[in-house]
């Protein structure tokens, strides 16, 4: 039995045809010296994440101790030991959201959605979190939705945004 089979049963998003992916990235880079981050980086392409079982994988594959993939991965932002959504969705918590509202328009998105901070909804569709400040105090309050910026958000405003991202 290939390796890659074992850890579908430990992590049911590691299936052989992903563990297939991983191994071939593997294979490219294997004898290439300081080639662990850009592994990492192709392999959270194919998993979107990176759990310690597949850092542990990597590791046998690459011949590295394990302790070096799980060190980096946990110094760069980058690289997520978590699942993350299809959308990521920031949400500020500067004083300009704050005193405008945001904490309304937090509490909705979580109820509606089911979102925890820091997690994934279970349909992978968002990723929550909670950022300091965006910059963008003008527009206060503000979510950011992947790459776009929406400001002057209400609790019913931000239901009608998150429609548009499937």
């Amino acid at each position: 039995m290939y390796l890659g089979e074992s850890l579908a049963e430990i992590n049911p998003d590691l299936t052989p045809e992903v563990m297939t992916k991983v191994d071939e990235i593997i294979a490219v880079h294997k004898s290439r010296p300081g080639s662990l981050i850009p592994v990492l980086e192709e392999v959270q392409g194919v998993t979107g994440y990176l759990p310690v079982e597949l850092q542990e994988y990597i590791a046998r594959g690459l011949r590295v101790p394990a302790c070096t993939v799980y060190g980096v991965v946990t110094f760069y932002s980058f690289f997520s030991m978590v699942p993350k959504g299809r959308h990521t969705i920031k949400v500020c918590m500067g004083t300009a959201c704050y005193v405008r509202g945001i904490g309304e328009v937090l509490n909705r998105l979580q109820s509606e959605h089911k979102l925890e901070v820091g997690k994934v909804s279970e349909d992978r569709r968002f990723s929550l979190e909670l950022v300091r400040c965006l910059g963008a105090c003008g527009l206060a309050p503000v979510v950011v939705v992947g790459s776009d910026t929406h400001g002057g958000v209400t609790p019913d405003r931000i239901l009608e945004i998150l429609e548009r991202y499937k």
